[in-house]
Formats: structure tokens, sequence, C-alpha cells
């Protein structure tokens, strides 16, 4: 039986290999894997399986489309241009200001929808305007935006990482505020002076004239409205649990949406709006095929113990070799399984550090810092790619990985050492 799972294991990595190489998509190398690991452990063409698998991650895929859609149709009022106008009218001149109000707009579309990816799509090209106004090299901005796409990922309250690690650990989503924004606080301070030093802000009115125009109307008010709601609906669900109605993510980013619309200045047709929902569907398409395809090969994994079989190879490494790699094989299963990494990697680690008495949220929390370090690695390298794209970065993939190394290896230091001390950290867990 042993024997039988490591065949299945090698069979799985080999397809996954195969299928990466020729097919070049994480998304269908994932189900092919899981398909040709079923047929390898006995279990033929697994169809209960495949569909059991496809479903366990059904909440988190919600939280993706509904929250994508949110920050699609906030943008399209126009409020996200109006308030990056203002914010250039009070402090064009104070570079260090409008360079942490940058990485806030970098982290807010990310931080809501647990995709960097959303981050770029959304502000990727007006933080890249302003930046440029700011002085900033291409090669600086595309290391900033790579730095804080990630960090958007992993702020709360939606961290797909942790999210995937404590459902498949029988924990609780909770706890997770404080412990990731201390950290994400650190290394954006870090990331910031790193970028921003030397750098010599231009005029107002050149970057005024570069930016979209104002949308008439579009005030504080209708501007912070929809973002105000959001906050109040989620800390009410997480603070008077007992005294008000306990929405979800996915109907409370939908009740913001409808804010959204009603303070929208401009006349905009339903035909309008479709093509937004449709846009966003088209933006979110690869997340959700991504979560639906690990939550088969997870499945399928538990089906035919290989999972148990990497949780037990992980439970009986010293420890010591486990910080020693965690920085390694972390950011690599990122590159290749995507969120797929914090299930199959993350909870046995999980499971063991509980075992020796550690805090494993601030063990979870480290290691959702840890991942998304691969998010420029192959083969998906997605937010990498993304974040050349929008930039027009024209120097080369190597280039890029150069100048976003700096600020990665402090990243990974921060996390690597809330890893190895999580009891000296867990004053930051506050549920």
């Amino acid at each position: 039986m042993y024997l039988q799972t490591i065949i299945t294991a090698l069979v799985m990595v080999a397809t996954f290999a195969i299928a990466s190489w020729k097919l070049k998509s994480t998304e269908l190398s994932i189900f092919i894997t899981a398909i040709a690991g079923a047929i390898a452990g006995g279990f033929g063409f697994p169809v209960r399986i495949l569909v059991e698998g496809w479903f366990t991650y059904f909440d988190v895929a919600l939280i993706f489309v509904t929250a994508s859609l949110f920050i699609n149709i906030y943008s399209e009022t126009g409020a996200m241009d109006a308030l990056v106008r203002k914010l250039v009218n009070r402090f064009y001149n104070h570079k260090w200001i409008m360079m942490i109000f940058m990485a806030i707009f970098m982290i807010i579309p990310g931080a809501l929808t647990g995709a960097g990816s959303v981050s770029i799509f959304v502000v990727g090209g007006l933080v890249t305007t302003v930046l440029t106004y700011m002085g900033l090299s291409k090669k600086q901005i595309v290391g900033f935006m790579y730095m804080f796409a990630m960090l958007a990922a992993a702020a709360p309250p939606i961290n797909l990482w942790a999210m995937l690690m404590t459902a498949q650990a029988n924990m609780p989503y909770v706890g997770f505020d404080v412990v990731l924004l201390a950290p994400i606080a650190v290394i954006s301070i870090f990331t910031i002076i790193w970028y921003g030093r030397g750098a010599k802000p231009k005029g107002k009115e050149e970057i005024l004239a570069s930016l979209p125009p104002e949308v008439p109307g579009m005030n504080w008010f209708r501007i912070l409205l929809p973002l105000v709601a959001l906050i109040i609906l989620i800390l009410l669900q997480k603070y008077a649990a007992f005294s008000t109605p306990i929405f979800g993510l996915p109907l409370t980013f939908v009740l913001c949406t409808v804010v959204a619309l009603l303070c929208n200045p401009k006349k905009t047709t339903f035909k309008k709006w479709l093509e937004v929902m449709s846009n966003t569907m088209e933006q979110v398409f690869p997340l959700l095929a991504t979560v639906i395809s690990v939550g088969a090969l997870v499945n399928v994994m538990n089906a035919t113990g290989v999972k148990g079989l990497i949780a037990i190879t992980f439970v009986t490494l010293p420890v010591y070799l486990i910080y020693a790699l965690v920085l390694v094989f972390g950011p690599f299963a990122q590159g290749s399984l995507s969120y797929g990494s914090a299930v199959i990697l993350g909870t046995p680690i999980i499971f063991l550090f509980n075992n020796l008495g550690f805090n494993v949220t601030v063990v979870t929390a480290a290691l959702s810092l840890i991942f998304p370090i691969g998010d420029c690695l192959p083969p998906s390298r997605i937010v990498g790619r993304l974040s050349i794209e929008s930039v027009k970065y024209e120097e080369g993939y190597m280039s890029f990985l150069k100048s976003a190394l700096v600020p990665i290896l402090f990243m990974a230091a921060v996390a690597l050492i809330m890893f190895i001390f999580p009891n000296q950290f867990k004053f930051l867990v506050i549920s």
C-alpha cells in the first residue's frame, strides 16, 4: 500500500511536469494531474471525486466573484479616479505621502478579493502613472507593483492561503487581522523607502493631465460611503455577531456593490453594467479555475493517500530542516501549484507545529507571507507577468526579478522570523 502511494505520487509529479511543459496552463495541468493520480491509485476515471473536489472551495470562489464585482463597479463609478486626483491635488509635492497612498491603493483591491492580480487590473495603470510623475523609473515601478500586489493578496480580510490552510486543518479563520497587518506594514515601509529613495516629483499639472478626468458630482461622500459600508458590515459581523445578522462575505460584497451603484453620479446604462460584470468574470476566471482545479487535486490526493504521504514526510522531518527549506519549497510550490501550495505543504506544517505547542495562527500567517513570493516563479508567474505588462517593462524577466529581489528577501526574512518564533508573536493574535 505504501509502495502504491509512492508510485501514485511519482506519477502525479511526472504528469504535472509534462503537462506544465506542454500546455503552459497551471489550471489544466493540475486537473490532468488529478485524473492521472486517480487512475494510478486504482480509482479509474474519478467523476465523483472530481465533482466533490470542485465544490470544496465553492465559498472561496463566491468571495472571488463578489469581491471583484464590487471593486470593479466601484472603479467604474469613477470613485477610484476621483480619489487619486484629490490626493494628487493635495499631496503632489510630498513624495513619501503619495507613495504611501499608492501602496494603500494597491493593497485594497487585493485585500478585498484575495488576489494581487486584481489590484494590478483595477489600479495598476493609475499607480504606474502617478509613480512615473513622482520620479520613479520603470524598473522601480515594476518592483513596487509586484511587491504590493503580493502584499495585497496576503492582507486581510481575505487571505486565500490562510483560508485554505485553516479549512483543511479544521481551524477557524479568525484572529488573522493584526497578525497579518503588522508584518505587512513593516514590509510596506521598507518597500516604499527602497523604491522611493532618490526620486524627484514632477509638477502637479503634468500629473493631473495624465490621469482620467474626474466625474462631475463625485464628492467625498460618494467616494467613501461604499468602502465605509464594507468596513462597518465586516466589523459588525465580527464584533457584534450575536446582535446582527451574519451575511457572510459574498453577500456583504453584494450589498456594498448596491451601495456603490447608488452612489454613482453618472448616467450609466444597464448594458454598461452588464459589460462590467462580463469583464469581471473574464478577469477572475483564471483564479476560479485555479481554485476549482486545486480542489479536485486535493480530493484525489486525499483519496489516494498522497496527501497523507506528504504530511507524514513533513511531520517526520527535523524542525530545523523545515526552517531551512520552507523559503525554497514554499515559493516554488506556489509557482507550480498556485493556491494548492497552501493545502499540500502548509496544512501538514500546521499539524506538526500544533503538536509542538506553537501558536498555529502565527504559523499560518507566516506561511501565507511566504507562499506569495512564488507568484513570480515558473511555470505560472501570474503576478510577475501582470506587473511587467501593466508597467510595459521591456528589459526582460530577469531584470524584473532583480528589481524586486531586495524587498522580496526582506519579506522572506520577516516571514521566517515569525515562522521560527511564533509564540513570541502570539500577542498579535486578536480574535
